[in-house]
């Protein structure tokens, strides 16, 4: 799950300046390299059969119980540990391979209900029938196909190669990240308490806008705090023609919109990044009737938990005192859905710094980009800030770059988007270029065997 919305070099800079991370030690092995180079010519085919087998069957968030089981058979045959069902369909798999440090790396399995638009021979044609009995579409529009075939390509890979590297990796499958929900729900699992506490998390997620071969990664804040804001504004209904005998609710709600937008442009200091979105308004049902109530959806971007509870607050108190003064009947409900709470991504600068110069001496320096951060979701951050460990998930480039270059001429149309019915990423240098890297990583952060 991710959103391209840039919030600006300096912030970036800021954010970098005031971090807390010590240097990581990440050594990149030209003989591990070669080694993997020479493994992935001979078992990129048969990961990239398994990336369009998971493309064309996809399961939506909470349902991943098929891709679940492929992956812990996966697992289970390159000799790691698994385990099953760990807050919900989530896989774990361990290999210990002696003394060192512990490397988590996470990928996430579920697909969105979009129906695929796109021309390739394995798209998806599965659908999904909800509770009411509508019919839906579900697609692998985020990339997950290709975060999944990464877990299973690095397991056979670290596998393959462990003679060279000595320590404990520990690969994570994920439900439910599109909700926000999975990697919650595997901590509260006792996912570190069963499987043991990593030193260092990762992951990556692929890019629509870059091109294959890049990589991109952000220090600091990468990702937002996400929550969903649910309120409803009581009024006393009535006949249009006569408002003075009722509590319009539509005009308390507009009220209370603009009120809200002052959150951010004068209660949040202008350093901190915070978006207040009202994305859903509803209430009446015909010209002349002044209804009883309105509800409001809203969604909350921020970075620090202090300016997160600044905002929550901060809507909370202007609802409450704008319904009071239009006179509503009863206080409005205003409801943090705490289910839905996705925390903020931070990538460990110390870590981002040692990732990018590994990435650099693989993929060479004019194809490694820092990139700024995002107030979408990602609730890949969870991991590293409950165990108070490094985390870093950076960007790779799943486009061709023939689409890529075409993408930027005058008049152009702009490459399809995560969640699009037809976004597609170039299935072969997709998967060699998530193993390689990830695995390159893992292993840099790995001592050599004795």
């Amino acid at each position: 799950m991710k959103f391209a919305v840039g919030i600006g070099a300096l912030f970036v800079a800021l954010v970098a300046a005031r971090a807390h991370a010590g240097d990581v030690q990440a050594t990149f092995r030209e003989d591990q390299q070669q080694a993997l180079a020479t493994w992935l010519d001979g078992n990129l085919a048969a990961l990239v059969e398994t990336c369009k087998y998971v493309h064309a069957h996809p399961e939506l968030s909470l349902h991943e119980q098929a891709t679940s089981a492929l992956v812990a058979k996966e697992l289970k045959a390159t000799g790691f540990e698994v385990a099953t069902e760990v807050g919900g369909h989530g896989v774990v798999g361990v290999l210990k391979n002696g003394d060192g440090p512990t490397v988590l790396v996470r990928g996430d399995m579920d697909a969105l209900p979009v129906t695929e638009e796109t021309d390739l021979p394995y798209a998806s044609t599965q659908t999904f029938t909800k509770d009411d009995g509508t019919t839906v579409g579900v697609m692998h529009a985020c990339g997950h196909d290709v975060h999944t075939t990464m877990v299973i390509g690095t397991a056979r890979a670290l596998s393959a190669l462990r003679d060279k590297w000595s320590g404990t990796v520990m690969l994570i499958a994920q439900p439910a990240e599109e909700l926000g929900l999975g990697a919650g729900a595997m901590i509260r699992d006792g996912l570190f308490e069963r499987y043991g506490k990593p030193d260092y998390c990762l992951s990556l997620h692929v890019a629509h806008d870059m091109p294959v071969g890049d990589v991109g990664y952000t220090p600091g804040w990468a990702a937002a705090n996400v929550d969903s804001v649910d309120i409803t504004i009581h009024g006393r209904g009535g006949h249009g023609a006569r408002p003075n005998s009722t509590v319009d609710p539509i005009v308390t709600a507009a009220y209370v919109i603009t009120q809200l937008q002052t959150i951010v442009s004068r209660r949040v200091s202008p350093i901190e990044p915070a978006v207040v979105t009202v994305g859903s308004i509803h209430g009446g049902s015909k010209h002349n009737v002044i209804p009883n109530e309105v509800k409001l959806q809203l969604t909350v971007r921020t970075y620090t938990d202090e300016v997160r509870r600044q905002v929550l607050d901060s809507i909370k108190q202007i609802t409450t005192d704008v319904c009071a003064a239009f006179q509503c009947p009863q206080p409005p409900d205003v409801v943090v859905d705490d289910e839905t709470y996705t925390p903020a991504c931070y990538n460990d600068p110390g870590l981002t710094r040692a990732a990018a110069d590994v990435f650099a001496k693989l993929l060479g320096k004019d194809h490694v980009f820092e990139q700024p951060a995002e107030m979408g979701g990602e609730d890949f951050g969870q991991f590293a800030k409950h165990l108070g460990v490094p985390g870093l998930q950076y960007d790779l480039g799943s486009i061709s770059q023939a689409r890529y270059d075409a993408s930027k001429k005058d008049g152009a149309i702009p490459l399809p988007s995560l969640h699009s019915s037809k976004y597609e990423a170039e299935t072969e240098p997709a998967v060699r270029q998530a193993v390689s890297t990830m695995t390159t990583l893992t292993l840099s952060l790995l001592p050599e065997k004795d």
